[in-house]
């Protein structure tokens, strides 16, 4: 009769270990925020930032980093497309796994500025304050970002009222 080594039994454990889990679920289940409420959001940000005499420009990530909405306003600069696509960016992918709801969160958890080589220089990270994170039921599902107002505070209450705009069908 032939024996089993150690190493053969640890590793037939192991496999049995990880293929266990993935065979009692098959499908994964994923929420997004609904394509219309997406426009919706990023026009109430651009039009709250708008009475304020702040030209911008507000952008709507989902959780693969992917634009779902952007509405740059009149006269919004340039420039506030791509910011906002990074600070909407920088708060779904860093801020949301630590349960933090802002741009300006992990801004403020990285020191304003990241070292050099380090996240910084990742592409669409962007630590500055100005987006949200946009939640359904505690769990985050996408987030609005706000650039082109004369402080990311204000850029951030301009996301506020773009968030606001949705809260309620947000279940």
């Amino acid at each position: 009769m032939k024996t089993i080594g150690l190493t053969s039994v640890l590793c037939v454990l192991s496999i049995a270990a990880f293929t266990a889990p993935a065979q009692a679920q098959n499908v994964l289940t994923i929420h997004r925020l609904p394509a219309p409420l997406a426009p919706e959001a990023a026009a109430a940000a651009v039009t709250s930032c708008a009475k304020q005499g702040y030209k911008v420009t507000a952008s709507i990530i989902d959780t693969d980093g992917v634009v779902q909405a952007m509405l740059r306003g009149d006269g919004a600069s340039m420039t506030t497309p791509g910011a906002t696509r990074d600070k909407a960016y920088t708060a779904i992918m860093l801020g949301a796994p630590r349960n933090e709801d802002s741009s300006a969160a992990v801004a403020k958890r990285m020191g304003g500025n990241a070292s050099p080589g380090g996240l910084a220089k990742l592409p669409h990270v962007l630590l500055l304050p100005g987006a949200l994170v946009i939640r359904a039921g505690g769990e985050a599902i996408a987030a609005i970002g706000v650039g082109g107002a004369p402080g990311g505070n204000l850029d951030e209450a301009c996301a506020k009222a773009g968030l606001d705009k949705i809260a309620d069908r947000l279940k």
